[in-house]
């Protein structure tokens, strides 16, 4: 009998709530079991913080910055692989993203992935289904969020639809009830507006059908918090429950007003935006009951991670069913990766932090010509735009971008990509890729020679057999027109032949 036991966390930036998770991972013959012993959560309202033009403003900053600082201090002791940090709605909408994801990075101490609204959902119905019991037919989970809202439909453990719409406690009480005034009228406008969202969804989710509503959200347990407290429901919320509350507050006027058992003061300014989506959907969706559970995003995340440790990972099955979908010639694609990887492991004994970038050499080469489904000519083009903005499962906008640039990179010229050439780290895995595809265009059944390579301060040395190249005189021109493509971004591909 063998025990093991590692810590991980968990860092979920919501667009209402910023909320941190670490948890014990105890393997005992095989089978891993995750224990929660620390969470953390701050009302950051980063959503609010998003301004007209969609620019997350500085105060909304500063109190993100201040909470993942904190955060970051309960997590110094975690090594990389132990921690994974995501950013929802707010973050995914704002158009100085970048920056911020920067700063935030730099405050919590990690990496900070930016997630679509599909993988957000994905996430969120693992950390559900890890917290019910299994059996049970199927579940509709619907998580609201600040700024976006989440409809999932499945058995156990596995999804069968996935969306996510952009209406969210936040975004809609900032709509309706920016200054604390509440009408009637505003109340019905609000919840009429959700409806005409939800509305999208409400075929498809009515004909697959479900056995349970669940609410995973921090929105869904305060509401079922007040239908409880106030007698309105004996567990979760009901659709006469909701209807109280509605008329609740909307007869208060003002927040300051609401005197609802079970609400809690740090809820109040979100509360009545999420009971408008929260209504919206049940209306839509004609539920009755739903019933509510601390399973959710963060919950999700660790039991991704344990997969991906136990190669599970989800990114491997996504890639799997691109091939299929996209009729991709996989026989050639492993090719290619065999001969990148080839190239590029020789460099990581020069730069072994290459090493974490091997699994998405792995996925670019096999994916590398996903765009001659919609035609040949600019296919490397075609195949950028599918990867970056396909739903891409267990996959992160991050991880998304960077497959499509290493793709967009592996043929035609380079200009398009010049960003590339900062430093190794950015450049070697797509020149790999690059140089994989090229001494494999000819798609033939033929052995090639040893090709060695090796680190140059800008660039790389390759090294091929004279003999070799004589006789395919096709390559040689192509590795020679390399060397001026390489050198307009400034890289260096220095070519040396030997016996």
């Amino acid at each position: 009998m063998s025990k093991q036991r590692q810590l991980i966390a968990a860092v979920d930036m919501g667009s209402s709530s910023f909320r941190m998770i670490v948890a014990r991972v105890e393997e005992l013959n095989g089978q891993s079991q995750i224990y929660i012993i620390d969470t953390l959560r701050e009302p950051v309202r980063l959503g609010a913080g998003l301004n007209a033009q969609k620019y997350l403003d500085d105060a909304s900053q500063e109190r993100a910055l201040g909470a993942l600082s904190r955060f970051g201090e309960r997590l110094r002791s975690f090594k990389p692989g132990e921690v994974r940090a995501v950013a929802t709605n707010a973050v995914r909408v704002a158009r100085n993203a970048v920056e911020f994801i920067g700063k935030a990075e730099a405050a919590l101490g990690f990496p900070i992935d930016v997630i679509s609204g599909v993988e957000e959902a994905r996430l969120v119905y693992c950390g559900v289904a890890h917290q019910l019991p299994i059996g049970q037919g199927k579940r509709l989970v619907v998580d609201i969020g600040g700024g976006s809202t989440e409809f999932i439909i499945g058995e156990d453990y596995e999804p069968e639809a996935m969306e996510s719409l952009y209406i969210g406690c936040v975004s809609t009480a900032q709509q309706y009830f920016a200054d604390g005034s509440i009408s009637p009228r505003a109340m019905k406008n609000a919840v009429m507006a959700a409806r005409k969202e939800v509305a999208v969804l409400r075929r498809q989710m009515l004909d697959m059908g479900w056995t349970h509503a669940i609410g995973s959200s921090g929105t869904a347990r305060a509401l079922a918090e007040i239908c409880v407290s106030n007698g309105f429901t004996q567990h979760g919320m009901s659709a006469e429950g909701l209807h109280l509350i509605r008329e609740h507050v909307s007869a208060a006027g003002h927040l300051d007003n609401i005197t609802l058992e079970g609400l809690k003061v740090d809820r109040l300014p979100m509360m009545p935006g999420g009971l408008a989506v929260m209504s919206a959907v049940f209306e839509e969706l004609e539920i009755e009951h739903m019933d509510v559970t601390d399973g959710a995003l963060r919950q999700g995340l660790l039991y991704d991670m344990l997969g991906r440790q136990h190669n599970e990972d989800m990114r491997e099955i996504t890639v799997a069913q691109f091939l299929h979908r996209y009729k991709i010639d996989s026989k050639h694609a492993g090719k290619v990766k065999v001969l990148a990887e080839l190239l590029f492991k020789q460099l990581m004994k020069q730069l072994p932090e290459l090493k974490e970038q091997l699994p998405m050499l792995h996925w670019a080469a096999m994916l590398h010509e996903i765009g001659l489904s919609i035609g040949h000519n600019g296919h490397h083009k075609h195949a950028a735009y599918i990867l970056s903005n396909a739903d891409m499962p267990g996959f992160s906008k991050r991880e998304q971008q960077l497959l499509s640039t290493w793709v967009l990179a592996h043929n035609g010229k380079l200009g398009k990509v010049s960003d590339l050439a900062n430093t190794a780290v950015h450049w070697a895995a797509p020149m790999c890729l690059r140089l994989a595809a090229l001494f494999l265009r000819r798609r033939e059944v033929e052995a090639l020679p040893e090709l060695k390579v090796k680190l140059l301060e800008q660039g790389i040395q390759m090294s091929v057999p004279k003999n070799w190249l004589i006789t395919h005189p096709l390559t040689q021109y192509s590795l020679e027109t390399e060397v001026e493509q390489w050198q307009r971004i400034g890289l260096q591909l220095e070519l040396l032949t030997r016996r």
